[in-house]
């Protein structure tokens, strides 16, 4: 089930339309209040949020949506609400869509984050369990395992980060390439969502974020992880 949270009703209608043709089941909301009741009473399984509602703002419903659960998020924005969507993205949205849009655009992104959510790895091809500084990731069921035994929670965004990075130890990835991965969106120099993803990873995998051990950054590169992979 896909919820479209957005008050517009053109932007709504057009893209519980487009979805519907598609073949997915999608619920529209005009309200952060009524999000909440959908959350309540049906299994969510992708949102596509607008930054701005009317009765409060979008981050704050992103802010719970993320608190309760890991279903992915793509936000819907304007051009003018850069500072808004780079919050998003630290609140744990998987991606984004800037207005104005085509439903065809949003489909393909939403298919792209439903790929990485849904995939499993090819155990021809990879080996299931990743370890790396006393981590354990599980390819095949995204589960991260702490050096003391905890799961760690990850967005469909950071796993998929974080599965590219350890599968190239060593490697210097350039955000473009990780970007085109992840997102299948097109380069812009400006775009830093890669940024934010491996600041929230860093928040969940260093001992200190802020003097990173695992993933170091390479100034006018990209990044790279700097830990042996077992």
């Amino acid at each position: 089930m896909i919820a479209v949270v957005d008050d517009e009703p053109l932007i709504q209608s057009t893209l519980v339309n487009y979805f519907e043709n598609a073949g997915f089941a999608v619920r529209g909301a005009e309200t952060a209040e009524q999000m909440r009741r959908l959350m309540a009473r049906e299994r969510i399984d992708f949102v596509l949020l607008d930054i701005r509602l009317p009765d409060g703002d979008g981050l704050a419903l992103m802010r719970d949506i993320r608190a309760e659960s890991d279903v992915p998020v793509i936000l819907i924005t304007s051009r003018a609400e850069e500072a808004d969507r780079i919050i998003g993205l630290e609140l744990g949205a998987d991606d984004y869509v800037t207005k104005p849009f085509s439903p065809r655009e949003v489909l393909a992104r939403v298919k792209t984050v439903l790929r990485r959510t849904r995939a499993a790895a090819d155990p021809g091809r990879h080996k299931r369990l990743r370890r790396f500084a006393g981590w354990c990731l599980d390819l095949e069921t995204h589960r991260l395992t702490s050096p003391t035994g905890e799961t760690t929670r990850l967005t469909s965004a950071e796993f998929e980060l974080l599965a590219l990075l350890v599968r190239h130890p060593g490697r210097i990835m350039s955000r473009n390439d990780l970007l085109d991965v992840m997102s299948n969106r097109e380069w812009d120099p400006n775009d830093r969502t890669v940024d934010v993803l491996v600041g929230r990873l860093r928040r969940k995998i260093e001992a200190d974020p802020a003097k990173p051990q695992i993933i170091l950054t390479e100034y006018g590169l990209g990044y790279v992880f700097a830990e042996k992979v077992a």
